[in-house]
This record gives structure tokens, sequence and C-alpha cells, in this order.
């Protein structure tokens, strides 16, 4: 069983920068899950952010975020953060961290097993 809590969320005016960190409690070795970030703003459906390999070696971000995003990880302390920067208004939404195994595509929200209840963000202009 994997318990995954997200924090760090909060309100930020447009341009501004939040961190995100995911906790993991988890039977099995943190390290051997690929770990992701999606998001959610109302009315729309989930949609990938980023994710980062076991070692931290390999990341990969969707087009919207990158350069902006960074996604990486402590596997010493089971956690898993997101810094966002150049935040803009469209980047408002519930934002959840995720578990899987190395199997499947990374950015497929339907691969991974193991899912936060969310933290909002919210970017006014």
């Amino acid at each position: 069983q994997v318990r995954l809590v997200e924090s760090g969320g909060g309100s930020v005016q447009a341009g501004g920068s939040l961190e995100l960190v995911c906790t993991v409690a988890s039977g099995r070795a943190f390290s051997s899950y690929v770990m992701g970030w999606f998001r959610q703003a109302p009315g729309k459906e989930r949609e990938f952010v980023a994710a980062i390999g076991w070692s931290g070696g390999m990341s990969v971000y969707a087009d919207s975020v990158k350069g902006r995003f960074t996604i990486s990880r402590d596997n010493g302390k089971n956690l898993v953060y997101l810094q966002m920067g150049s935040l803009k208004p469209e980047d408002t939404a519930v934002y959840h961290c995720a578990a899987k195994t190395m199997e499947g595509t990374w950015s497929a929200s339907g691969t991974y097993m193991y899912w936060g209840q969310g933290t909002q963000v919210t970017v006014s202009s």
C-alpha cells in the first residue's frame, strides 16, 4: 500500500512561484516508483504535468509547463517536489501526486496506481 500526501499549494499572483511537496509512505522501496504530477482544473479533464524516474536522472514535462516547472525527488526522505515558476492563471488547478511502476507511458494517468488527494493552486492575474 502506498499513501501520498501533497502540500504546498496556495494562492499566488501571475508570475509568482510555488513549490509543491508530495510525501510518500510505502511498504515498498520508494525508489522503485516513477512519480508524477497531474492537475485538474474545474470542468476539465486531468492532465499530465511532469514525471520523474526512480533515480531522478530522467524527467518528462508537458509542453505547457516546460521551462517553468521542475520536478525532483529525494529518495532518502520519500519526497517528490514540483517547483513552479512564472505561474499563469491557466495553471490554476488541483495538483495531484501519483506513483507507478516503470511500465507504461509516464504521461498516461491510467498507468498510475496510487494517487494523493491533491492540493489547490490558484494563480490570479
